[in-house]
């Protein structure tokens, strides 16, 4: 009996995370790596937590358990990851985790004794190794991923004179930043006790900022550096030839990841699945002049995700960019000794959600979650029900499409920002 109990409750975690803005589909690898990061109480909790961020006196009202008891476990839950901590409005703020960018980078960026990170490694690599977890998130065109590519400016080819802004330049978030955190990269990291790891490149790459940074630092997860550490971090990933992936928006940047080819998961969901948007491009891609192409091959080698080939044209061998697949990064221009590979910008420009509160909103819609969102407090029958019609029309291709189109897309955000304010929740379009 207690065994089904606890089996139970596990499930019930998976169901929920399933719920989230990153689809996370249930299946062995994922049920064991819950019962190895959850105990049973913490499961319970997570399942009986708002789906928005709350404070811990509505968790506590939701969930009916005493605030002290869930105050320290929250904080237990937090320095291991499951919930996300950030202090917010005054107060400390709780979600329950998504997969990603949650779970799995939080769980492999500990260390110590009470984790066990070669198991975890391993069941993470089986479960994000999957197609399966690629084809839940992307398998019907969804266009809004928790990272975009930042192409290094370098590679930005000056004769189109056009303007590079702010939130595309990694030294500008860098500058504009107040506090600075470095951990470790989650799929090295993993990679390194799966025995994949083929580069040489550090574990310790990973970039927080401002409150994303302060919560990894408050929970032991990453540590404090100063700017001028951060943009050492930045120097090194060009050095390396590293793709740089941040925050997939455009105000309050948190994040930037430090990726190569042969440990990235998320670069794996291109090249090894074929799922274009599960990284979002930068608003260019790579272009090859002719006149100066030499044909060495050096770009092939250099791009992380073999989206150039060399193919034979006239009785030689040329590079040949898959524009489906090119991520506009800039790193097959940095290793080109000709200047015969530039980045030129896209016809039309990227989807780059304005905030976290878009990308959140705009992924759940795209996922068919919203309705949690909408409803998060789900222990009330009256809001389940709400939930559930409404979910049901929100699920409908035709009214997903036309939400998401350009005509309409401003339109229902903006409704979402006002239904935001009114509820007295307006701070959260500041993340």
């Amino acid at each position: 009996m207690g065994h089904s109990a606890v089996k139970d409750v596990y499930h019930q975690v998976g169901e929920k995370l399933n719920e989230l803005e990153v689809r996370a589909p249930m299946n062995l690898y994922l049920y064991e790596i819950l019962k190895e990061i959850f105990n049973s109480r913490e499961a319970e909790i997570f399942c009986k937590m708002p789906f928005s961020l709350s404070t811990v006196e509505r968790i506590s009202q939701i969930s009916k358990i005493e605030i002290e008891e869930l105050k320290n476990i929250l904080n237990d839950m937090s320095s291991k990851g499951l919930v996300l901590d950030l202090f917010v409005n005054g107060e400390n703020q709780y979600s329950p985790s998504p997969m990603v960018i949650g779970i799995f980078e939080f769980t492999m960026m500990r260390t110590g004794k009470d984790v066990n990170s070669k198991r975890l490694a391993e069941l993470f690599h089986h479960y994000l190794g999957d197609e399966t977890f690629f084809s839940s998130n992307y398998k019907n065109g969804e266009r809004i991923s928790p990272l975009r590519t930042m192409p290094y400016e370098d590679a930005i080819y000056n004769g189109q004179h056009t303007e590079i802004l702010d939130y595309e330049k990694a030294y500008a978030i860098v500058e504009k930043s107040k506090k600075f955190a470095i951990g470790l990269c989650s799929c090295r990291h993993e990679k390194h006790h799966t025995g994949d790891k083929e580069c040489d490149i550090k574990l310790d790459t990973c970039s927080t900022f401002d409150i994303a940074a302060d919560s990894l630092i408050r929970n032991g997860l990453a540590k404090e550096v100063t700017k001028k550490e951060a943009i050492a971090n930045l120097e090194h990933s060009y050095d390396n030839g590293l793709i740089i992936m941040a925050d997939n928006v455009k105000k309050n940047i948190f994040f930037m990841c430090h990726c190569c080819g042969c440990c990235c998961n998320a670069l794996a969901g291109l090249s090894q699945f074929g799922y274009p948007n599960s990284v979002v491009t930068s608003n260019y891609i790579a272009s090859i002049n002719e006149d100066y192409c030499v044909e060495c091959g050096t770009c092939v080698e250099a791009c992380p995700i073999n989206a150039i080939e060399m193919v034979e044209y006239d009785g030689d061998s040329k590079p040949k960019i898959d524009e489906d697949f090119c991520l506009g990064c800039g790193v097959c221009s940095l290793q080109c000794a000709n200047d015969a590979m530039r980045l030129v910008s896209r016809e039309k420009r990227v989807l780059h959600p304005e905030n976290t509160f878009e990308r959140i909103i705009l992924q759940c819609l795209e996922k068919g979650t919203l309705q949690n969102q909408l409803f998060d407090d789900q222990s009330k029958m009256s809001l389940r029900f709400m939930s559930g019609l409404v979910g049901g029309f929100l699920r409908l291709p035709t009214v997903k499409k036309a939400l998401m189109s350009d005509l309409m897309r401003s339109r229902f955000l903006s409704m979402m920002q006002s239904g935001i304010k009114m509820q007295g929740k307006g701070w959260l379009l500041e993340l």
